[in-house]
């Protein structure tokens, strides 16, 4: 037998777990509440930050307003034109107009609401999930979780205190493409994983050249309500809608990209705070006066033993692709973030020379998949969602906890602060500090 087999017999493994995929776990928006308390009562939803990405949650949530029994009956948004957009919207997916609110703190206060969706812009999800959960709601907080420390602390403290049920939206944890790889790389069927490589790339001037940019009026908004938690300045209409652009309200890549790409990581790997992160890069391809670089790099290490190499560039569509590579095996994931196409290459061979390694590859399929899937696919944050809901009625801890999200922002957040800086940064666990310097103590 060979190395790979000697772990584990790989086409039992692939066998089982897509039967298992193939089940309960991938027909989550079948599921029954017939056996759970309370699961004839419908959850009443509200949503603060209804963009882009906000109008999609709207979607997603609405096509599970039967199977899992929710209404959205508020809306939240501090540009008129949005709150309008979503009552909308909701009317049209529930056959009833959501109430609007322009300040979530009115929201908060009607105690009919169960849970808030959040999706406003990066540097206002811990703090907004903080009040949240500290009025009595359950949340689905969009990714990252939080940029800066001691918010994201702050929010992370308060849902453990109060027992909500959050939902952090790396959705990519709930697609069953993902848990099958995740199930695989658990299995120890790759050996010892020595390293990590994510390279997603894209080809334009991400995050900049937004409608909404020309059409809002500061009279229409309340801008000091925008800006949270940072320092007053004048309104700017390119900050509001291209935050993801400038550094003190998004890292943009890191914040954006890496997130998911970390957290997969983290998920995979089952280690979830580095002990290290360098990174680098630059505005190399679009100078249009952002701040954020469009070409990023970093290097992270974690305490189990392994390096992550995470690279994006927005000046080059360069095929995309993530590699778990391990001394038994690789698992090579084509595409970009949250492809489905996963293949398994195993390494044969009775010595180490390179003339005697034959290499046996193998994708992973589901129940009824003949072939590869495509590497593009649509947003499945409906499994993510229905999970969430799922989870509210039996008050289990959903795919991406609150720690969860806690570990990819910290990652960010070195990231992000190391490009600042020019310096490598590291993770102080028993402080829950970033240090510019090693850990007193800490293991080589």
């Amino acid at each position: 037998m060979n190395k790979l087999t000697d772990k584990m017999d790989r086409r039992s493994f692939l066998s089982r777990s897509a039967t298992i995929m193939g089940g309960a776990a991938v027909a989550r928006t079948a599921i029954s509440y017939d056996n759970i308390a309370g699961a004839n009562d419908r959850i009443s939803l509200a949503h603060i930050g209804i963009g882009s990405r906000g109008s999609e949650l709207d979607q997603i949530a609405a096509q599970l307003k039967t199977s899992h029994r929710v209404e959205m009956t508020a809306v939240c948004d501090l540009w008129s034109v949005n709150r309008e957009k979503a009552v909308a919207a909701n009317t049209k997916y529930y056959g009833r107009s959501p109430r609007p609110f322009q300040y979530l703190e009115d929201l908060l206060a009607s105690p009919d609401v169960d849970a808030v969706l959040i999706s406003t812009p990066e540097h206002s999800h811990s703090p907004i999930l903080k009040m949240v959960v500290e009025a009595g709601k359950d949340a689905y907080v969009e990714k990252p979780m939080g940029n800066v420390l001691a918010e994201a602390k702050a929010a992370r403290d308060a849902v453990l205190k109060s027992h909500r049920i959050v939902q952090v939206g790396t959705q990519h944890r709930s697609e069953p493409h993902l848990q099958l790889a995740h199930n695989l790389v658990q299995s120890g069927a790759l050996g010892e994983v020595s390293k990590v490589e994510v390279v997603w790339n894209y080809h334009g001037p991400r995050w900049r050249g937004r409608e909404e940019v020309k059409q809002i009026r500061e009279a229409d908004t309340d801008w000091r309500k925008w800006l949270m938690t940072k320092p007053y300045r004048p309104f700017d209409p390119q900050i509001y809608f291209e935050f993801r652009l400038y550094k003190e309200f998004s890292s943009g890549i890191a914040d954006q990209w890496m997130s998911h790409g970390i957290d997969l990581v983290h998920w995979f790997m089952g280690d979830n705070l580095p002990r290290s992160v360098v990174a680098h890069g630059g505005i190399f391809a679009w100078r249009d006066g952002r701040e954020n670089p469009d070409t990023f790099q970093a290097l992270l290490e974690y305490p189990k033993g392994f390096l992550v190499s995470y690279a994006t560039s927005f000046g080059n569509d360069s095929p995309s692709f993530t590699r778990y590579m391990g001394k038994q095996a690789t698992l090579i994931n084509i595409g970009g973030e949250g492809s489905p196409r996963y293949q398994l290459v195993e390494e044969r061979g009775e010595d180490n020379s390179s003339s005697h390694k034959k290499r046996a590859e193998e994708y992973l399929l589901l129940p009824g998949e003949k072939s590869m899937p495509p590497t593009e696919i649509d947003d499945l944050s409906l499994g993510h969602m229905a999970n969430w809901l799922e989870c509210m009625r039996s008050r289990q801890q959903p795919h991406c906890t609150v720690q969860d999200g806690f570990a990819h922002s910290v990652a960010c957040m070195m990231a992000a602060q190391s490009y600042w800086s020019g310096k490598k940064l590291y993770w102080e666990r028993a402080t829950e500090t970033i240090l510019d310097h090693p850990v007193v103590g800490a293991a080589a």
